[in-house]
């Protein structure tokens, strides 16, 4: 037979009260809350500088695609030289302003050509390729880690190609 001992009156009123039961249940559900934050901004950070960069780097090969001249395979020249113009045109907005905020960068934009033999206009069919490498630092990394995970920073590459209609 167990004998139970009488509670002070203070102790079995602090035992029914349940006052701060709200404030557990918040700090249980804080740590699972401040994720889902974290990846929602993130996801969205990414997804937003992932498609700002492949537009411009299909718009950076659409250029290239114009201004080289359609003999360029018989030339024998590169498309090296267009390099400084495709990288502003990756990185920076219509008005010449950095596109990315910190933590996002393009980190590479190279140029390529290949002529491909056969038998069009001229001997060779020009084409040319425009690739970027975009790295992505993640700001809210800690809170990852701090469940578990570990990604400070993405890096991804991007490309696009297009036949030179030239000038």
């Amino acid at each position: 037979m167990v004998t139970r001992l009488p509670l002070p009156p203070i102790a079995r009123r602090f035992w029914r009260d349940e006052t701060g039961a709200q404030l557990v249940e918040f700090a249980f559900a804080l740590p699972l809350l401040l994720l889902l934050f974290a990846v929602t901004i993130e996801g969205g950070r990414m997804l937003w500088a992932y498609q700002s960069v492949a537009s411009g780097v299909r718009d950076a090969t659409r250029y290239l695609a114009r201004v080289t001249p359609r003999d360029i395979c018989e030339r024998g020249t590169g498309v090296a030289g267009y390099t400084d113009r495709l990288e502003g045109i990756v990185r920076n907005a219509q008005t010449g302003e950095a596109l990315f905020p910190n933590g996002i960068q393009v980190t590479e934009v190279l140029p390529s050509l290949a002529c491909n033999p056969g038998d069009y206009r001229g001997t060779n069919a020009p084409i040319v390729t425009v690739s970027a490498v975009l790295q992505i630092t993640f700001p809210f990394s800690g809170i990852f880690e701090f469940v578990g995970g570990s990604r400070p920073t993405l890096n991804t590459a991007l490309s696009d190609q297009s036949r030179v209609y030239g000038s």
